[in-house]
């Protein structure tokens, strides 16, 4: 596997020894000065860089099983691609298995993507067997899969955590989004899932001792229909033992669905006065005061700032895996897709570093285009398109207006807060 690293680390890069600075005949920088840690080989091979403020290891990795699932909702990327379906196969899987194995600690895996984990007919086994080499391991899953049969063999694993997917309270509003689900059904399955744990838990000095120790999280897509199901969303989810809650907002993947939006004002405030507020408690004394001014100044400035021209894949070491075992940096360039932010259309194009199933995952991870592209999003240089977007380079994620070349990340969401994924 050295061998392979070496021979794939440009002549001159910074994985080297050179000191910080732009690769052998490239004016940009690349990926000089990282930090790679607790790879014994590369350890062995000393060709460990210098290291600086921030470290390249791989802690977090999505897989994506399949891009297959059993609903047919509004808010899916389905609805407006054109990609073959299919299974991760066991061959791709294990070569991204003995690719964790290298990394110490070995990182994180998150099961989920562009379709439903459950879906793909080994999951189980995937499961168990990303546990096996010490990992911790999360899934994302619409319910309606997490049958009593299904919840026993994933508690039998020691999943860590599953976040449910719940866009609604009343199975209306449910249904209105998740075409074909039923949430009666979701919440039965959560209930017979909390049944199971409480019926193998035992007492012991006073104390209650559960045999498995799954956590329970819920995400919630939100929109202008399902908005105001929050609070009642927070409370069933209360009811269902659920620990962990995260809300994100709708990606429009079709014309239609952008009528849906929460953000229409964070995107389009270019030219308003900032607005910087402080830290203040959301009452409706306070809420009412903004909410008569939301749409004459540009509230950017009023978000967290480690929202805004940051990647949270990036910031925290993520890669990703589709389906086919192509490997990219973030979930949103693992699949080409359109989105439309105000009234145009955003293509997003897939970039793939390379094929899991040609290529093991620490070279993957370590190729200097990669280690290149993820110093380029760290200084986060690109042009504001998200509130900009008023040339045709908008369109497509090739290039900006700064000089930046394919892929260029101004118009990614999720880079300025708006879109997050567990």
């Amino acid at each position: 596997m050295v061998d392979e690293l070496k021979s794939n680390i440009k002549e001159g890069c910074g994985l080297k020894g050179r000191p910080s600075g732009a690769c052998a005949g490239s004016a940009k920088p690349c990926c000089s000065g990282t930090q790679v840690v607790n790879i014994p080989e590369l350890k062995t091979a000393n060709i460990i860089p210098p290291a600086t403020d921030y470290q390249f290891n791989l802690k977090k990795l999505y897989i994506e099983p399949t891009n297959r699932c059993n609903l047919d909702c509004r808010t899916c990327m389905r609805n407006s691609w054109d990609e073959p379906m299919g299974n991760m196969s066991e061959d791709a899987f294990r070569h991204i298995l003995d690719g964790l194995k290298t990394f110490s600690p070995v990182p994180e895996v998150f099961f989920g993507g562009f379709g439903e984990p459950l879906f793909h007919p080994r999951i189980v086994e995937m499961v168990s067997e990303a546990k096996k080499i010490g990992a911790t391991v999360k899934l994302i899953t619409n319910g309606i899969l997490l049958t009593p049969v299904m919840a026993q063999n994933l508690l039998d694993t020691g999943i860590d955590l599953i976040w449910i997917s719940i866009d609604g309270a009343t199975p209306e509003s449910y249904a209105d989004i998740r075409l074909g689900a039923s949430l009666p059904q979701v919440i039965e399955n959560v209930t017979r899932f909390n049944e199971i744990i409480l019926s193998t838990s035992s007492i012991a000095c006073c104390a209650f001792i559960p045999k498995y120790k799954t956590k329970l999280g819920i995400t919630f897509v939100a929109m202008k229909r399902n908005i105001a199901d929050l609070p009642a969303v927070l409370k069933l989810g209360r009811r269902l033992n659920v620990e962990r809650f995260l809300v994100t907002n709708i990606l429009p993947y079709t014309e239609e669905m952008q009528d849906e939006i929460l953000y229409a004002n964070l995107t389009d405030s270019y030219g308003h006065p900032s607005l910087t507020l402080p830290r203040i408690d959301p009452n409706f004394l306070s809420l009412d005061a903004l909410y008569r001014e939301v749409d004459t100044v540009n509230w950017l400035d009023s978000l967290p700032q480690d929202n805004l021209n940051h990647c949270p894949f990036i910031d925290n070491d993520c890669g990703a895996i589709s389906w086919d075992g192509g490997f990219s940096p973030c979930l949103a360039l693992l699949h080409t897709n359109g989105t439309y932010v105000r009234d145009i259309k955003h293509v997003s194009k897939r970039w793939t570093i390379g094929r899991i199933q040609d290529q093991s995952l620490p070279k993957l991870w370590f190729a200097p285009e990669h280690l290149a592209f993820r110093d380029r999003v760290k200084k986060f240089d690109f042009a504001p398109c998200t509130n900009c977007g008023s040339c045709d380079l908008f369109e497509y994620n090739e290039e900006d207006c700064y000089g930046n070349a394919f892929p260029v990340c101004g118009g990614c969401l999720w880079a300025q807060g708006i879109v997050r994924c567990p």
